[in-house]
């Protein structure tokens, strides 16, 4: 049977919804009014968004935007290896990429880890004993990685907390798995993948840089879930010390 909390949460969704969508039914009307910019943004809006702090949306947009990182890595990956694309056993990167995303984005196992996800999956993944499709379990083993952390959500809303802990440690681990995919080697002394490269011919760096971006956007994260909390711990702490009553309206 379903907690008040829960029972509470979906009534001020729902309302928020339906709020919304009178909200933005309003600003269709006004939408003759050429030059009105911030007619035409709210209209671009989803209606979820109104259940949306800006620490929120911006978790949200983070997530977006790293897992979009991480799939573009995995079609770098497999341009620079080839023969793992033919271990997934699909014809081309897009199909191989796909079914990685929606494993990911879903919270489903991807078969060759067999069950595994975040850190399991990542320590597998890279271990010489690994004999699969190893990009696709890298990216997926990062990507599971991340939604965990972010307690098991791509979206963030009021009601939702993110651990910023978790966040931070999650650019961490992403530090250490760069480090890893640049290091570690087979028995043949190649590495386990081919990713960035340094060479008399040129150099490919593209690949550090893009797991950069991963790790700016979740330390920027880290600093604004710290503000935040911090802030509503100072505002009730300012609260008592001035004897100030809060507001009810």
């Amino acid at each position: 049977m379903p907690s008040a909390f829960t029972l509470i949460t979906a009534c001020l969704r729902r309302a928020c919804l339906l709020l919304a969508g009178l909200f933005l039914l309003v600003l269709s009307g006004c939408s003759h009014q050429n030059g009105n910019g911030f007619i035409n943004q709210m209209r671009d809006g989803k209606p979820q968004e109104f259940l949306q702090t800006s620490v929120d949306r911006m978790a949200t947009l983070a997530m977006r935007d790293n897992l979009n990182s991480l799939y573009r890595l995995m079609g770098k990956l497999y341009l620079r290896n080839p023969q793992e694309l033919r271990k997934s056993g699909f014809l081309n990167i897009h199909a191989a990429v796909k079914q990685v995303r929606l494993a990911i984005e879903q919270q489903q196992p991807l078969p060759v880890l067999g069950g595994r996800k975040d850190l399991a999956a990542l320590n597998y993944a890279m271990s010489p004993e690994f004999l699969g499709d190893r990009v696709g379990a890298f990216i997926y083993a990062i990507g599971s990685m991340l939604v965990t952390a972010h307690g098991n959500r791509t979206e963030f809303y009021m009601t939702d907390a993110i651990n910023p802990t978790f966040v931070h440690n999650a650019a961490r681990n992403i530090e250490k798995a760069t480090w890893i995919l640049s290091q570690r080697q087979n028995q043949d002394g190649q590495p386990l993948l081919f990713s960035n490269e340094i060479s008399e011919e040129g150099s490919n760096l593209s690949f550090a840089t893009e797991f950069g971006k991963v790790v700016a956007r979740l330390d920027l994260l880290t600093q604004m879930l710290d503000e935040r909390y911090r802030r509503i711990g100072l505002n009730y702490a300012q609260s008592l010390l001035f004897l100030n009553f809060l507001p009810v309206q």
